[in-house]
């Protein structure tokens, strides 16, 4: 006779919450189990819900652990507690879900019970899903980029952001970057928004050409990219608290920017984190009586404008925009301006990667002249699932030496479309006759 499923039930705010499978562990290196990551969520509560709590949130998880398959899940589930909160939200594909809206630490638990390591909330409320009330700067470093850079870039940020009349709240990603919010008033809509961002990325550009850009095509970057597309509708981010699907299980973590300076991003883990919440509070606990305004930066929109720098790319599976430039890497422009090879694709990125070693080792002499930005990473998403693309840009590669083209290796693009799905998400879509289109889950 089988036995039962292991469980252990939490009251939290007076609500049981059964946690299944607890000794399920989910960061097999560090050891931490799903019942880590929930009591590591009731000892930040109160920091955690000022970041994502009231707002939709996109449910990322890794049933079986951050070496396993994992999944976007937009779709609340059906078999939900009747106290757990949605809202319906409107895509721009024109599709609509129920999103999940976390309003306390008995919803946050309920939520690490589905094996979602991380927050990832829309910057608007549940009660006016059309106005965001946080500008997002996302500082993401191309490979190579080291801490003291990007702190640097930080602090451009911080000058121009104060020039224009703006208080930022920055926070480590909890991967290589930071991140700093904005908290706005909430007259604009996401366009408007996404356009101010755009226009103070290409200010900070402007300021430190040498460190920072602005530019989608991860072939023209260099440095730190400041991602102004996070800020277009549909798109989230790690919250401040939300942990990350690291080895050693490190979070994204509110600082003050005094702090920059001397931390380390892998300082901040689900097992020192709780210790400093509860010595020094939270660092982002005054965002709310900070609340700014975008009329400089839609100003400074309009006068990049005037001076002939009009709309930049948007994500690949948004509609084409009004204004926007050719959407075409530069890579697949009839002129190529810089060199790309692709060599693989896979399910797993460690797999794609060492797709990469292979073409090293059948190419010594090219490889001996990549620098670690030439290596390119994309992320690519489905409507459930993920794989990785990798690619080479040979433009530090003597032409002479440059190899063709080759056999992808790996191949191994996912072809399932409903692979990783709970049953909810299947049957939502089966319901859809449209097959799902592989888009990129980050950037350009």
């Amino acid at each position: 006779m089988a036995s039962k499923p292991e469980q252990e039930v939490l009251t939290v705010d007076g609500r049981e919450i059964a946690i299944s499978n607890p000794r399920k562990v989910l960061f097999p290196e560090a050891g931490y189990t799903k019942l880590d990551l929930v009591r590591y969520y009731l000892a930040v509560a109160e920091g955690a819900l000022g970041a994502a709590g009231g707002r939709p949130n996109v449910l990322v998880r890794y049933p079986n652990g951050i070496d396993g398959e994992f999944f976007y899940q937009k779709r609340a589930p059906e078999s939900r507690p009747d106290w757990i909160e949605v809202v319906a939200l409107k895509f721009p594909s024109g599709r609509t879900a129920e999103e999940v809206v976390p309003r306390d630490a008995a919803a946050l638990a309920w939520m690490a019970n589905l094996a979602c390591l991380e927050l990832h909330p829309h910057p608007v409320r549940a009660d006016d899903l059309d106005h965001p009330d946080e500008l997002r700067v996302d500082l993401d470093p191309v490979p190579g980029v080291e801490w003291p850079q990007i702190r640097d870039v930080a602090g451009v940020v911080r000058a121009t952001l104060a020039d224009f009349g703006l208080t930022g709240w920055p926070k480590t990603s909890g991967s290589r970057g930071i991140h700093v919010n904005v908290r706005i008033e909430r007259r604009w809509v996401f366009d408007e928004v996404r356009r101010a961002a755009l226009a103070f990325a290409r200010e900070v550009e402007r300021r430190a050409p040498a460190i920072a850009t602005s530019k989608w095509w991860k072939e023209e970057r260099h440095g730190v990219f400041i991602d102004y597309n996070q800020n277009a509708k549909d798109r989230t981010v790690a919250a401040a608290y939300s942990v990350r699907p690291k080895p050693d299980a490190r979070v994204s973590a509110p600082l003050e920017w005094t702090e920059i300076a001397a931390c380390d991003p892998r300082d901040f883990t689900i097992a020192t984190m709780p210790a400093r919440f509860a010595t020094v509070g939270d660092r982002h606990a005054g965002i709310d009586d900070a609340v700014c305004s975008l009329e400089p930066l839609l100003e400074l929109s309009a006068r990049q404008a005037r001076e002939g720098q009009g709309d930049a790319p948007w994500p690949p599976h948004y509609r084409k925009q009004a204004g926007e430039p050719p959407r075409v890497q530069p890579s697949k422009r009839r002129v190529s301006k810089h060199p790309l090879i692709e060599i693989g694709r896979a399910q797993k990125k460690e797999e794609a990667l060492a797709g990469v070693e292979r073409w090293r080792a059948r190419h010594p002499e090219a490889a001996a002249h990549l620098e670690p930005a030439d290596v390119l990473v994309d992320a690519m998403r489905g409507r459930f699932h993920t794989w990785t693309r990798v690619r080479i840009n040979l433009q530090h590669v003597p032409e002479k030496l440059r190899p063709a083209q080759e056999p992808l290796d790996p191949d191994d693009e996912p072809s399932n479309p409903w692979a990783g799905m709970s049953v909810d998400e299947w049957r939502a879509a089966q319901a859809r006759t449209k097959k799902p289109r592989a888009t990129k889950a980050e950037d350009g």
